[in-house]
């Protein structure tokens, strides 16, 4: 069966869709659809990518994203084996721009959630206090009905149109230029380096996959990613590598060749591009700002 990337809620009852998820992965395919999307990760871990935006995903994890932005939460590869300890668990929240009606944001009191709503096209992933008020209430969506449930997220989103603990996903320049006919191509690509990764990928193997020459693939993937795809392989290994800095089970040597690098140099270079910390630091913020003396209760 061939993936879609262009998707609808399947919204059955109510102005807006509220979805448990629980799978033993979350949807391999890239896509998008023209809903705005509440995404909080219970269980599992994995890269997400939203727009040309890769990082590293765990449980906890929650993005707003806007319509018609693509995006994808990969699970790692031990939720694909079939192992039925590894589940993954998610609540989604789907509402198009007219759920209130077709002139409620263009109120003059719904100037800071119109906002919201634009920043949201580039995607907002949720940080810090906002994150722990706003999953205890998604938390809450799936218990209510009726004026109660439209009351919630509208205070949902109140909450985060008032917050700066968000950083934007996707970079300025960033536009939607997939087509339906884009995506078995564009998700052989995502399937092959996700897979092999963690070894040497050569150019013109990759583009074999794609069925395409070595400089037609750099110009197709660069003018559909927003970056060239060198970029997104080291992206994606980075993205890997502060998973294992996180775990703390690895020295940053072991995490460096576990990652596809054949140098210590070459990994805490990009690294450092990428995230703008060497490795060390990286591990040194993400412990610092989860001891529990540090997180507000929500």
């Amino acid at each position: 069966m061939k993936p879609v990337i262009r998707k609808s809620a399947n919204q059955t009852t109510g102005s807006f869709t509220v979805k448990r998820l629980h799978d033993p992965h979350f949807d391999p395919n890239w896509h998008f659809h023209p809903e705005y999307q509440l995404f909080l990760v219970l269980e599992g871990t994995g890269t997400r990518f939203i727009g040309d935006s890769i990082k590293h995903f765990e449980a906890g994890d929650l993005v707003f994203t806007g319509p018609n932005l693509p995006h994808l939460w990969r699970s790692d590869t031990v939720y694909f084996k079939g192992n039925p300890e590894c589940q993954v668990q998610g609540i989604v929240v789907y509402f198009n721009a007219n759920f209130l009606g077709p002139d409620f944001f263009n109120k003059p009191e719904m100037f800071g959630l119109k906002h919201l709503l634009q920043q949201s096209e580039r995607g907002l992933e949720i940080l810090g206090y906002t994150r722990d008020i706003l999953t205890h209430q998604i938390k809450a969506l799936e218990q209510l009905n009726g004026f109660d449930r439209i009351l919630v997220l509208l205070e949902i989103l109140h909450t985060l149109a008032r917050s700066t603990e968000y950083n934007l996903l996707s970079s300025i320049g960033f536009t939607n230029t997939f087509k339906p006919s884009d995506t078995p191509r564009m998700q052989q690509v995502h399937d092959y380096v996700l897979t092999n990764f963690k070894n040497s990928i050569s150019l013109e193997t990759v583009a074999e996959v794609a069925n395409m020459s070595p400089s037609a693939f750099c110009r197709y993937f660069k003018a559909r990613a927003n970056k060239t795809f060198y970029d997104f392989v080291s992206e994606i290994r980075i993205g890997h590598a502060c998973k294992l800095l996180i775990e703390e089970k690895w020295a940053v040597t072991q995490i460096c060749y576990e990652c596809g690098y054949k140098t210590l140099s070459n990994f805490n270079s990009q690294f450092k591009v990428i995230t703008g910390l060497s490795p060390l630091q990286f591990q040194k913020q993400y412990l610092r700002r989860n001891l529990p003396e540090n997180k507000k209760a929500g």
